[in-house]
């Protein structure tokens, strides 16, 4: 999901290079508050981050095309630096518009309504602004757009996926590389994750882990889980933990345990093609970042609202991709 270092496909990219002008908003929108130049925040929650990247191209290319500045703030992976970097942006005065991209949405809550107090439009992207894991619509009042998908539906999704993987095997012996293991949206995956597997009987988790979203960290806590576990039937986590998982397997010539992942990486695409990977559940960072500037570009010219939407909500099977439907799906970032 995202923290690591990537690009979107050139496919995906061609894809998201559309103005606001495509929307009927424009440049010159009727009805506008006039800047001599616009000016947005975009709070990145870590640059390092693979799943961020083709975020943040999709949004600059929006904004570059209605002639309106995008100045980027990069969090790394700290709320607290987040919420001060907020702070900062409300007290220069120099910004019409910013973009969220929460790594703990309850602690950014209180500085958003700041902004939206002092007339800065906000627009909030891919994690929930707010405590509520189990919607994809605005809780917070005076948000000019927000563009997510919400991490419980992808945590039920990964348990349902996983017990269709474990094919009668009883007991099931699953192991779950974690990302940030008490911070959202981590916490709120894990947590429907876990709800969903007790529906099944023969299914529990045997082995949890930290992948801190980077392959080399899951590559060794997939090779923990296989000496610890020698009979795990299934490994669970996000793309990059599924890629570290493969390496471990491929290296112990382990051909038996299936691997549930989200993501729909470049990488992941290829791992369910090839029937590397048992299945994966979908992301769309890239149209999170044209979406949202599209929102943004338009609230500040305009005024308007563009409320929620979910990108992934009209995607194939739900967003589930397994070998017999992998093709229906464009990867947005590399993996």
């Amino acid at each position: 999901m995202r923290f690591n270092s990537r690009w979107v496909t050139g496919v995906a990219v061609g894809a998201m290079l559309l103005s606001t002008a495509s929307f009927g908003v424009g440049v010159a929108a009727q009805g506008a508050t006039k800047h001599k130049a616009y000016k947005v925040a975009y709070l990145s929650y870590a640059l390092a981050n693979s799943y961020d990247a083709p975020m943040l191209a999709a949004a600059k290319a929006v904004a570059a095309a209605d002639g309106v500045k995008v100045t980027v703030f990069d969090a790394g992976n700290s709320y607290t630096t987040q919420v001060s970097q907020l702070q900062d942006v409300i007290n220069s005065g120099q910004y019409q518009g910013v973009i969220t991209q929460p790594i703990y949405g309850a602690a950014l809550i209180p500085t958003v309504k700041k902004a939206i107090k002092k007339g800065i439009k906000v627009v909030n992207i891919d994690q929930i602004l707010g405590t509520k894991y189990t919607t994809d619509q605005i809780q917070v009042a005076g948000l000019s757009g927000n563009v997510v998908f919400f991490p419980s539906k992808i945590g039920t999704q990964l348990a349902t996926l996983a017990n269709k993987a474990c094919a009668g095997a009883s007991p099931c012996q699953i192991g779950l590389i974690h990302n940030f293991q008490g911070y959202e949206p981590d916490a709120a995956v894990t947590a429907a994750f876990k709800t969903q597997l007790a529906t099944y009987s023969n299914d529990s988790i045997v082995a949890e882990a930290d992948g801190l979203y980077t392959i080399s960290a899951s590559l060794t806590d997939a090779q923990d889980m296989l000496v610890a576990h020698s009979g795990i039937n299934v490994i669970v986590g996000s793309d990059q933990n599924c890629e570290g998982a493969q390496s471990a397997l491929t290296a112990a010539k382990n051909t038996t345990v299936k691997l549930v992942c989200y993501g729909a990486s470049a990488a992941g695409l290829t791992a369910i093609k090839s029937g590397a990977w048992f299945a994966d559940v979908a992301q769309a960072p890239a149209s999170e970042g044209q979406l949202g500037m599209i929102a943004l570009v338009k609230a500040v010219k305009t005024g308007k609202k563009s409320g929620s939407q979910n990108p992934v909500a009209a995607l194939p099977n739900h967003g589930v991709l397994t070998l017999s439907n992998v093709s229906k799906f464009t990867a947005e970032w590399p993996g």
